[in-house]
């Protein structure tokens, strides 16, 4: 399965997590998708760049280490955690709606926030 069909699979979680105001763990991502939790930040990258490039709220800022309460080392939306995570948790994702697959690939790949244009194979 794509990267981008994972972020596809993520981002109804993350949200409903920003409507009902939840940071969420990578370890709780995990448990609810069954993605290895090593492999999630490159699943979040195409959320990350969809988000930047259609001035949301950068969704991913809800997923966070565990120990440290931080969006992980490829998060790069946003300086201010908390002020930003508030933008987050004010916006309407649902009435937004999902990007589909292939929106996420084309996201990633106009401004992969991490290197990764090729990991859309």
């Amino acid at each position: 399965m794509k990267i981008t069909e994972r972020a596809a699979q993520i981002w109804p979680i993350l949200a409903l997590a920003a409507k009902n105001r939840q940071v969420l763990t990578y370890k709780i991502v995990h448990q609810l998708t069954g993605m290895a939790k090593p492999g999630l930040g490159k699943c979040l990258e195409p959320i990350q760049s969809y988000c930047l490039l259609h001035e949301l709220p950068p969704l991913t800022i809800l997923v966070v280490n565990q120990d440290k309460g931080l969006p992980g080392s490829g998060f790069i939306a946003a300086q201010d955690i908390p002020k930003t995570q508030l933008d987050v948790f004010s916006y309407d994702w649902l009435s937004h709606g999902a990007p589909t697959v292939e929106e996420l690939e084309d996201a990633l790949r106009e401004l992969p926030s991490n290197h990764n244009a090729d990991a859309i194979n």
